[in-house]
């Protein structure tokens, strides 16, 4: 749950620091494991994962204002970036909603509607991370020794294995990271990954997995 022209084999900043961000990156996803699988305390980890990343694109925004736009933090290629990956997003929310009527899924709940809201910023985060900081960089890294959809499937690989154990989601996860990525290096945006990310997961979540996020989220503060 990594690119752009900030990248790590090139940036002028000192190895230590580049060995930090990948280091986070890392940290940031065996405490999901933690955190999230073993503790169940999956807002909370959610919570922290934002802000700790939040901070850290403000430090370096602070020192270099176009980080955001190398990041894909941008409005160039936002609507062909939107229309390239529309027929995976309508085609994994018909099947979704599918699957949710011949498995008796309830749709008549107004929880997914704040889960809406709200999840595509975790979304985001998470693209971050994954487009942004490691599949461009690795892809500066190993350039001429892995094509971009080697670099594609191992990322994608990585991303499945993250959201281990379940076997559905880390089916879902590697064949949107899969669509996603071959649309960031086609376009570099990140808020088409981000918002399509949250509105499809809530909704796998939702009627395939039976989770209720609102739910997970209010029994925080009960």
């Amino acid at each position: 749950m990594w690119g752009c022209t900030y990248n790590i084999a090139m940036t002028k900043e000192p190895y230590r620091k580049n060995w930090f961000v990948i280091i986070a990156v890392v940290i940031t996803g065996m405490l999901k494991f933690i955190l999230a699988d073993w503790l169940d305390l999956r807002v909370f980890y959610i919570t922290a994962a934002c802000l700790f990343w939040l901070v850290f694109i403000l430090i370096k925004y602070k020192k270099d204002h176009r980080i955001l736009k190398n990041w894909g933090f941008q409005k160039h290629n936002l609507k062909p970036s939107l229309l390239f990956l529309l027929p995976f997003v309508l085609t994994g929310l018909a099947g979704i909603i599918i699957y949710g009527i011949l498995f008796n899924a309830s749709f008549l709940n107004w929880h997914i509607l704040p889960v809406f809201a709200l999840y595509p910023a975790w979304g985001l985060i998470q693209q971050f991370i994954v487009a942004g900081l490691v599949a461009g960089n690795l892809k500066t890294i190993a350039a001429g020794k892995l094509s971009d959809l080697q670099i594609i499937l191992i990322i994608s690989l990585l991303f499945a294995i993250v959201h281990s154990p379940s076997i559905p989601l880390m089916a879902y996860t590697f064949v949107m990271e899969f669509i996603f990525l071959h649309a960031y290096f086609k376009y570099k945006n990140l808020w088409p990954l981000g918002l399509y990310h949250g509105w499809i997961s809530s909704l796998f979540i939702f009627l395939v997995l039976k989770r209720d996020l609102w739910n997970e989220l209010l029994g925080v503060f009960q």
